[in-house]
């Protein structure tokens, strides 16, 4: 093998999963997808993400669609691609931890129904509830990618990330996704970090981004430079703002290089060609807010994500506190502190953003404390990188009872029992599964499916009457 073949970057499509749930709330159809599936497998891409994530959620409860379907029919389409999930360790899809036989059985139906890659993440980066998930998928002859959340901050040194990187290598995943979900992580910080971990780690890296800093493509190039292998990236319009870069400028931007991705840039048109139209008429219905398209500074600056930024004025809003603004923006990384510095992501970034807008509003700190805030201080969510601060423990759970075991050792097996429950709407062994997620979202669509089938086809009826001329 030539050193060039050795050297060219492989690039994952965030298309049928990252970018319309950044851009449009997940809200593109199994329906839209399926026409131009065809010219996409043709593309070569290392592989396309198209499920996890919120489309499991925004399925059932919006688009009153089954994601279980959604993925069997991709996976008929894809016939040469390899199709990527995106999975929160023992949280699955949903926003609480689940017994093991859940977890277990999700990763089997998954594979089952069509995924390759499963990319792994949990939001304090606490491994421990990555292994369950990384073992199944083992079992099911998958591919188990571990994403790390990216994050700032004292403890997240380059000696953070190697150590933690050896680990996840040591637990059998078969690559790493440096996950940063805020755009924080910039160009020449992104070249040492690749080279860092090269050095320690034999498995596959890959970088994935958000544009939402304006940052994005150059921390590309520079990660591409300093040895990743793998870049995910999205078909144009449905790019930049907060999704990720553009797929054809990053095909364009190492073309003749050693790190040529060999993608054919007339077939990737004709694949924007097609996602125009949808992303036109999302920007006609107000589904695509301009506003997500530019570029949000604040991100570097305060170090939080664009989606947590906005959840956070809406909040302001119904308080008519919007003078508050500044106060919460500067008490955040206070209650991030407090609470062990965690990445921010889902769920944690809500968890940090609630508690600093209600510090704020009180006039005095942790006043009132989420149920969430004290679910974190109990352990309930992992270990942190750093301690919780004593003094706000002793405020919010005074001489209640911490975790130190990896939370999911608490909860007994719990899949006969969600079976249980919902026996009378199972119509595959997978509604199992939407249930134990979104029990009440799940329902709701059962519900819709059984009244569905029962209506009657006006013209089929018509015909057996005799009425209908022929």
């Amino acid at each position: 093998m030539s050193e060039q073949a050795k050297k060219s970057v492989k690039i994952t499509e965030t298309i049928l999963r990252d970018a319309h749930q950044s851009l449009i709330a997940t809200r593109m159809t199994t329906e839209q997808m399926l026409p131009i599936i065809e010219k996409m497998d043709k593309v070569g891409y290392h592989a396309v993400e198209c499920w996890g994530g919120a489309t499991f959620d925004a399925s059932l409860r919006f688009l009153k669609e089954d994601p279980w379907d959604r993925l069997r029919k991709l996976r008929t389409g894809f016939k040469n691609t390899k199709l990527q999930m995106l999975f929160r360790g023992q949280n699955i899809l949903g926003y609480r931890h689940y017994a093991d036989d859940v977890v277990e059985y999700f990763v089997q139906k998954s594979i089952a129904n069509g995924i390759d890659i499963i990319r792994i993440f949990d939001c304090l980066n606490d491994i421990r509830n990555l292994e369950t998930a990384v073992r199944a998928t083992v079992k099911e002859k998958g591919h188990a990618q571990i994403a790390l959340s990216y994050t700032l901050g004292d403890a997240y040194t380059i000696d953070y990330w190697t150590n933690i990187a050896k680990r996840v290598e040591d637990m059998g995943a078969d690559s790493l996704c440096i996950k940063d979900m805020a755009g924080l992580l910039i160009p020449y910080e992104a070249e040492k970090l690749v080279k860092a971990l090269k050095e320690m780690v034999k498995i596959p890296v890959e970088l994935h981004t958000h544009y939402t800093s304006g940052v994005a493509s150059m921390t590309y190039l520079k990660a591409v430079e300093a040895g990743c292998d793998i870049i995910d990236t999205a078909i144009s319009p449905f790019a930049l703002g907060t999704s990720q870069p553009a797929t054809e400028v990053m095909v364009e931007t190492f073309k003749g290089t050693e790190y040529d991705t060999g993608l054919n840039q007339n077939l990737l048109a004709e694949i924007a060609d097609y996602f125009r139209p949808i992303r036109d008429e999302a920007l006609e219905s107000g589904l695509l807010n301009p506003k997500v398209m530019g570029v949000d500074i604040k991100t570097l600056l305060y170090q939080v994500p664009g989606g947590m930024l906005s959840n956070m004025v809406s909040q302001l809003k119904e308080q008519n506190a919007e003078d508050k603004y500044y106060e919460v923006l500067q008490e955040i990384p206070r209650v991030r502190k407090d609470l062990g510095e965690p990445p921010l992501v889902t769920p944690s970034s809500q968890i940090v953003g609630t508690q600093a807008v209600f510090n704020v509003l009180m006039g005095e700190r942790y006043k009132m404390a989420t149920k969430e805030t004290k679910a974190v201080l109990r352990g309930e969510y992992g270990q942190t990188v750093k301690p919780f601060d004593t003094e706000v423990m002793e405020k919010v759970i005074p001489g209640e009872e911490v975790i130190t075991c990896r939370p999911a050792d608490k909860i007994p097996p719990e899949l006969e029992k969600i079976e249980a429950e919902m026996a009378e709407w199972k119509e595959q062994d997978e509604d199992v599964l939407s249930y134990a997620l979104f029990p009440q979202v799940a329902t709701e669509y059962f519900k819709y499916r059984q009244a569905q089938k029962t209506k009657v086809d006006p013209f089929a009826a018509d015909l057996e009457s005799g009425s209908y001329p022929v």
